[in-house]
């Protein structure tokens, strides 16, 4: 494994803020630029647009995506791909049952020429993470990597070290295989900004993927680098300035609200929903070209945003009642505000 960059001193930093030697991206630049890496990516894997829209939205909010598919529907290409259009450093942690956190964070090595102890970084040193097969390693390894995606730092040894910015993890698990696996438990599902899946292409989606491979005449493909580290900081502090009028806001507080409250619920939706529901609609805005965020932003985001963080009542579990199901109930009782014009200045 190669070594990774060094660490900013302020990793752990909420918001991100753009270089001081770049100038802050304008909406029209930011949302050309998010087009370009999804056009890019889209070279790669066929078919997705509106999934890898998603999976880009939870990028340039800040946070981290759960791809919750069967094997062999894109999951790791798609993180590659993303990791090449947005130039970062692209690692990839193999989950195991024998995994265990030092093998992600690092550890401590006696170095015999220097009769000293150096820090070997691991894989969770980088700029995007692939943690594929989550669900395949002990809860303690498991919570070695949360902690790493929500304070952006490892604790080894008694130092406290703070990862690379930005940072990101594309984690996988498959929702049908069930021998030998750890499920995540919905405390740490919440850590994830979204979670979502792929899907089966159509017929034509999957020639276009088998075509495209006779064309290329390998198996290795590769997608061109759009941004680096520094412009995707300047793209997600763009975000930042996307307005949410307090209509749109308020719907999103209700429906996440109405999940609590929902029959089948156990356990509704934190404010950590509400939190991921906004922050992701400004995103999805924005690689959309615009500057304002409209309810259907936060309707299209609701089940990636939202499923994961509802537990139904276990009782139900004959019913098939799921996460799912809460959610679109809510969707369907949940007054939509009416649209308004967009604020002054801003692009449509």
């Amino acid at each position: 494994m190669t070594d990774p960059h060094a660490p900013a001193p302020d990793a752990s930093a909420p918001t991100p803020a753009p270089p001081a030697d770049r100038a802050p991206l304008t909406g029209a630049e930011a949302s050309a630029a998010a087009a370009s890496v999804l056009d890019a990516v889209e070279t790669a894997v066929v078919g997705k647009r509106s999934s890898l829209e998603l999976v880009l939205a939870g990028i340039l909010a800040g946070g981290h995506v759960l791809l919750e598919d069967l094997p062999g529907l894109g999951k790791t290409l798609a993180a590659r791909s993303f990791a090449q259009a947005l130039g970062l450093e692209f690692t990839r942690a193999q989950f195991t049952p024998d995994l265990l956190p030092a093998d992600l964070t690092g550890a401590e090595v006696f170095d015999q020429r220097t009769g000293e102890f150096v820090f070997r970084p691991g894989p969770v040193f980088t700029g995007l993470l692939l943690a594929d097969e989550i669900n395949r390693t002990p809860p303690k390894t498991q919570s070695a990597l949360l902690e790493a995606m929500q304070e952006r730092q490892v604790s080894v040894e008694g130092t406290t070290r703070p990862l690379p910015r930005p940072f990101h993890v594309l984690a996988t698990a498959n929702p049908v295989e069930h021998e030998g696996t750890y499920p995540l438990p919905e405390a740490q599902l919440d850590r994830f900004l979204l979670r979502l899946s792929f899907g089966y292409p159509t017929a034509a989606e999957e020639w276009e993927v088998v075509s495209r491979r006779l064309d290329r005449r390998r198996e290795e493909q590769s997608v061109a680098t759009v941004l680096d580290a520094d412009g995707l900081l300047a793209v997600q502090q763009a975000v930042e300035d996307v307005h949410v009028e307090d209509a749109v806001g308020r719907y999103a507080v209700e429906l996440v609200a109405a999940t609590r409250d929902h029959q089948h619920a156990l356990v509704g939706a934190s404010p950590r929903g509400t939190l991921a529901l906004i922050v992701c609609a400004r995103a999805l805005a924005l690689i959309r070209g615009r500057s304002y965020v409209i309810p259907e932003d936060v309707k299209e985001l609701a089940h990636a945003a939202l499923d994961h963080r509802v537990t139904v009542k276990p009782e139900l579990w004959l019913q098939n009642a799921t996460g799912a199901g809460v959610v679109e109930a809510v969707l369907q009782q949940v007054p939509v505000p009416a649209a308004s014009e967009a604020p002054v200045g801003a692009s449509a």
